[in-house]
């Protein structure tokens, strides 16, 4: 019998950019939204929109056996973890580049072994974005054929849904004609359902039972900066429940802090709140000098998730402008990691007046960095 290959495959997106196609004057450039929230007081959570996408994609690495564990416990009890995880992200970038699917937020490809000896497959598709995507069904139809046609191994498909809205499950695709019918249907588990069931995630030791709190109330706090300030401290409190050892808890905390982010005099008051916290019960799992190198790698998921933003748009924008744009261009612009680079690029894209005429531009970029 040849043996069954599991993959892992992460894809979490991150929003797909409007109005390319309505020209300059209409298109919102990269700095729009971070400018607009300023400009409306109230409803802004410090510098940008919140960054679900970065925060998943660092965890779901860290904590691969637990994300199994707590969301599909029938596939966890039937790998054998004591034989590691090996994640292969170029074989998921093949697919992606394929169906001409842009970069994605988070791309993971983990092979697993069975307990019974064999090599197993298992394609994991994580959507975090606050809005449906109406192509959810079709891309994990069209990752899982392509990996199977790869590889001529069986590939199990399952799907975890960070979305707001309630009524979206999608589970299936299929097609055909005249008796013909070619699909999938994979299970998906839900995040929103969990909103119903918090007593139950309090008393989980598993990681992944914060992930789902937080991620949960960013969404629900997104225009109140007062209530996210109290589910803040809340969950971090949180953290603090016995047989935790510190490296999850830093692992989590930096996790909440990317996450649910703050405007500085609320995030300043939060953190005071929590080090009370620590100081009345005798238990700092996490030193001054820890906390603030948090603080720090903060800022830097911060940065990477603006960058990766501003590839999306570049790269959106390219597929609207140029159809024919080749997958070497679109690699190329997944290695510049400068904003400023990226959003003359993104002008350019939209601007210009031919494919050969934004290939110079990005060929002049790449010189000067």
């Amino acid at each position: 019998m040849p043996p069954v290959r599991l993959w892992a495959v992460l894809g979490v997106s991150g929003r797909r950019l409007r109005n390319l196609a309505a020209g300059v004057a209409k298109f919102p450039p990269v700095g729009y939204i971070r400018s607009e929230r300023r400009r409306k007081g109230p409803r802004a959570m410090g510098r940008g929109r919140d960054d679900l996408d970065n925060p998943w994609k660092e965890i779901l690495e860290q904590y691969f056996g637990a994300f199994i564990a707590f969301f599909f416990p029938q596939a966890h009890g039937e790998i054998d973890w004591g034989r590691g995880v090996e994640f292969l992200d170029k074989e998921l970038q093949h697919a992606v580049s394929a169906t001409g699917g842009g970069s994605r937020a988070v791309d993971k490809l983990a092979k697993v072994w069975l307990r019974t000896g064999e090599e197993a497959w298992l394609l994991v598709h994580v959507e975090v974005q606050s809005q449906k995507d109406e192509g959810f069904d079709e891309r994990m139809y069209m990752y899982n054929s392509l990996l199977y046609c790869r590889r001529k191994r069986c590939v199990v498909s399952l799907g975890i849904l960070g979305d707001t809205q309630k009524d979206w499950r999608p589970g299936r695709f299929e097609h055909g004609r005249w008796g013909c019918r070619a699909g999938i249907e994979f299970p998906v588990v839900k995040l929103l359902d969990y909103e119903n069931r918090w007593e139950e995630l309090e008393r989980s030791s598993n990681p992944f039972a914060v992930v789902v709190m937080a991620h949960l109330k960013t969404q629900a706090t997104r225009r109140d900066p007062d209530s996210r300030f109290q589910w803040k401290a809340r969950i971090l409190r949180y953290l603090y429940q016995e047989g935790r050892s510190k490296e999850e808890f830093a692992d989590l905390f930096r996790f909440i802090d990317i996450m649910m982010r703050l405007p500085p005099n609320l995030e300043e008051a939060c953190h005071e709140e929590i080090q009370r916290y620590e100081e009345e019960r005798k238990m700092p799992l996490v030193s001054p000098f820890e906390k603030r190198a948090m603080a720090k790698g903060r800022q830097q998921g911060l940065l990477q998730g603006a960058v990766q933003t501003a590839r999306e748009a570049v790269e959106e924008a390219m597929k609207l402008r140029f159809r024919d744009a080749p997958a070497s261009l679109i690699e190329w612009v997944k290695q510049i990691d400068d904003p400023a680079v990226l959003k003359n690029l993104l002008r350019k894209a939209i601007t210009a007046a031919s494919l050969a005429e934004f290939e110079e531009e990005l060929a002049e970029s790449s010189k000067s960095k």
